[in-house]
């Protein structure tokens, strides 16, 4: 509008981002920059709160109804804080603050209301509602920039909590802040546990001195933590070589982590390599089931915990990529929760038995991770790698062998089906052991 232009036309100091329904959510452009979202359909307020937040730091985007607000938070930037005022056409400034509540908690994005409205009534509706705190119009500079202060203060504290305690974690617990959490607190839900793990870390890190080693962990974890979360799954712990994370979601999101963290890695061996550096190898593991999120230790020490089968058997599979030479498995449970499983190119791998487990569990591979060439031969040959599964699960050992066999004279850098044909070759050999039923049982950790 007009009024807005000629507003922004005298900005102080503080970096001015015009209206979102115009440019969008601002990015941050400088480090220690905080950005604020300010609501209202008044230019002249909204310039009231420009001129009080003069400060370098800020960078501030204008949003002037509250359908704007919705849309500059939902696209996805991070705000800091949002001003929010209470009396708005078409949605009030508590309807807004309760569908921002339905994305983040308020230790995520703390809001204020600013309004002329100072009723008690009007004050803990706010509050009920998710807001941090109420400032009532008029409001002096050093009240206002007071108020500002303490929400930004609380939220880095809460941004640092968050870091070692995932706010999705709080969330599963009916939590809004880690102040809010109790010893004994848990929650029980189905979810996909994924491993991924570094091969052969301890000849590397050999190699290393202990700033080296530390580094490159970093270095790592670094490039692979933002692929979970931008998929819908959180971090639940760093293993030093290894990451255990949790998806709520349905598994399809496990999986397309695993296979872009698999590409990002690609990328990063080439510019190892070009270093003169060993490239590097992982594995990613998962499996979909019941798992319990909750609170133990004692009053003095406690700590957030996942408790449930589910994670060992998803640590199991995720070792059983070394075994198969595999670089993504996941569990039948896992593909059976898939919504959409032909959207990914998969192929069974036969049941596994492993150490301290009386079940048997169903195996995948998932090879969409593969480069174009690799994958597009797997394709090919998936007809002739079922037939030698099914020769190998009845104990035909020398029919598998053949089958195998087939799919490496089409394919020979498959290393799942030279996995299968050389260990069918050796059983051909040795005759079909007793009590056979198709189940692989592994006694060993590979």
């Amino acid at each position: 509008s007009d009024a807005l232009s000629s507003l922004n036309s005298f900005a102080p100091q503080a970096i001015l981002v015009e209206n979102t329904a115009k440019t969008g959510i601002p990015r941050m452009n400088q480090e220690g920059t905080i950005r604020i979202l300010m609501v209202d359909d008044e230019p002249i307020n909204l310039q009231v709160l420009i001129n009080h937040l003069s400060d370098k730091r800020y960078e501030l985007t204008q949003a002037m109804n509250g359908e704007e607000a919705i849309r500059a938070v939902a696209d996805g930037e991070k705000f800091d804080l949002i001003l929010l005022d209470i009396m708005m056409p078409r949605m009030s400034g508590y309807e807004v603050c309760q569908k921002i509540r339905e994305q983040y908690l308020p230790s995520e994005l703390p809001i204020i209301m600013v309004t002329a409205k100072n009723q008690v009534e009007d004050l803990v509706q706010g509050l009920n509602l998710g807001a941090n705190d109420y400032l009532a119009k008029p409001f002096s500079k050093a009240e206002f920039q007071a108020r500002i202060k303490t929400q930004l203060n609380l939220h880095r504290i809460n941004v640092a909590t968050g870091k070692f305690v995932p706010s999705e974690f709080l969330r599963s617990l009916g939590r809004e802040n880690i102040t809010d959490v109790l010893l004994g607190d848990h929650t029980e839900q189905e979810v996909t546990v994924f491993f991924t793990d570094i091969r052969d870390y301890t000849s590397l890190a050999e190699q290393m001195t202990p700033a080296e080693n530390f580094k490159f962990v970093s270095a790592f974890n670094k490039r692979m933590g933002p692929i979970i979360r931008e998929n819908g799954g959180f971090i639940n712990q760093y293993l030093g070589d290894a990451i255990m994370a949790i998806f709520p979601g349905n598994p399809a999101d496990a999986l397309r982590a695993a296979i872009q963290i698999e590409e990002t890695l690609r990328i990063y061996n080439q510019r190892r390599i070009a270093k003169k550096r060993a490239a590097l190898k992982i594995g990613i593991g998962m499996h979909t089931g019941q798992l319990i999120m909750g609170v133990i230790g004692d009053q003095n020490r406690m700590d957030a915990a996942t408790i449930a089968d589910t994670v060992n058997i998803a640590s199991r599979v995720e070792n059983l990529t070394k075994y198969y030479s595999a670089s993504i498995l996941l569990t039948k449970k896992s593909v059976q929760s898939l919504p959409n499983p032909e959207a990914f190119h998969l192929r069974y791998l036969g049941k596994v038995k492993v150490k301290g487990k009386a079940k048997s569990t169903g195996i995948y591979e998932c090879y969409d991770s593969d480069p174009p060439e690799i994958l597009e031969l797997k394709v090919k040959g998936q007809s002739d790698f079922e037939a030698g599964l099914q020769h190998f699960s009845e104990g035909a050992f020398p029919e598998a062998a053949l089958a195998f066999k087939h799919v490496l004279e089409e394919n020979e850098k498959d290393q799942v089906a030279r996995h299968f044909y050389d260990r069918s070759s050796k059983l051909a050999e040795e005759g079909v052991p007793d009590n056979w039923s198709g189940v692989e049982e592994l006694f060993s950790k590979w």
